[in-house]
């Protein structure tokens, strides 16, 4: 695997070092006319959203899973203090994401990373900065045992769950032909049922799939500019990146506080000395909506996000002319949320635990 990241990191410095040399060449094409074959080159970079709920492993998606689903992503009942639920990070109505530098946690405790968006999140190669959860079922069990964010235990939650008959009755219909139902596992499977309809469909999206009018000249002349300077060497695939894990800071290491020396990243899930300051890149599907960036949280400005990425990635000072036609293309991005309305969640009887200030044993 040691010998996999060296290559692939090899060839990432040699063709950023090629781009850099090339500089008059790219620096120029921003103000050449659009590309008459932009849309085949795009697609052979990029994928169009899917028109339906995506599938996911081992977990066949239906209307009951999402409905039990989405009333678990809104229920702050299951963190220990019964004030967090997964919508306070990763807000629906916000991009999802809280548009905070590091999520608050149990007892106002501040997560160490910027919380990214679950919108598309399903497209991702792993969750989390370091890829350390497979899938979204992995990913919605570890806020929730996490000391930092919810504080619980799955027991203290199944008990939560189980004294409502309501929730009892979800979970039923959800997974039928199991003996037990009301499980951790068929929890996580459930938000993920939900969290897969979580679909944004962009500008972007209708003008990979014909229409030419979807996007304006400056987008267009963006996403010409995005793939010619190497963007699209890591932000690629259906979300445009969170398709494989770089280096932050391939050619030029950035400023202590976006890059804190104490977090590296991969690192300390693989334990390689090659994943040192390695994260997945980032899925810039809605990135104008999801401000701080990074998983530092420390930059508010998309300008300065981009700038900091053409110096550190691609070993070049983008001018503000390029800045803001990739800012363009960005924001051809940003797509249509899913309706979501509001579940009416099962109320609390006699047996229900009752919220907790201190972080529970495990």
């Amino acid at each position: 695997m040691t010998s996999v990241h060296n290559a692939r990191r090899s060839f990432m410095k040699m063709l950023f070092t090629t781009m850099a040399v090339a500089l008059p060449v790219a620096t120029a094409f921003a103000a050449e006319p659009i590309p008459a074959d932009l849309r085949e080159t795009a697609l052979a970079t990029f994928k169009a959203l899917p028109s339906t709920t995506p599938a996911v492993a081992n977990n066949p998606i239906t209307p009951e899973k999402i409905t039990l689903g989405k009333a678990l992503f809104f229920d702050p009942r299951i963190s220990a203090s019964g004030v967090i639920s997964c919508n306070s990070c990763h807000n629906l109505a916000t991009g999802g994401d809280d548009n905070l530098e590091t999520s608050i946690g149990h007892g106002w405790q501040k997560g160490p990373r910027n919380a990214p968006t679950v919108l598309n999140a399903v497209f991702n190669i792993a969750q989390f900065w370091d890829g350390r959860a497979e899938d979204l079922k992995a990913q919605a069990k570890g806020p929730v045992q996490a000391g930092v964010e919810m504080a619980n235990t799955p027991g203290q939650v199944i008990a939560m769950l189980k004294s409502m008959p309501q929730y009892v009755d979800w979970f039923n219909a959800a997974f039928t032909g199991e003996a037990d139902r009301v499980t951790f596992d068929n929890l996580a499977k459930a938000v993920e049922a939900f969290e897969a309809t979580l679909v944004t469909p962009a500008p972007f999206d209708a003008f990979l799939n014909g229409d030419d009018a979807a996007m304006t000249s400056e987008q267009k002349q963006g996403l010409a500019l995005f793939m010619n300077k190497g963007c699209s060497s890591c932000h690629a695939g259906i979300n445009v990146g969170g398709q494989d894990f770089y280096q932050f800071g391939l050619m030029e290491k950035p400023s202590a506080d976006v890059l804190p020396e104490k977090d590296k990243g991969r690192f300390a899930v693989t334990n390689a000395a090659d994943d040192s300051y390695v994260f997945r890149a980032a899925p810039l599907r809605n990135v104008a909506l999801t401000a701080p960036y990074f998983h530092s949280g420390k930059v508010w400005d998309l300008k300065q996000a981009v700038a900091i990425m053409g110096t550190t990635q691609l070993g070049e000072e983008l001018t503000r002319e390029e800045v803001d036609l990739l800012i363009a293309f960005l924001n051809s991005l940003t797509g249509k949320v899913p309706e979501v309305v509001l579940p009416i969640l099962p109320a609390e009887k006699a047996t229900t635990p009752r919220p907790e200030s201190q972080i529970l044993g495990k």
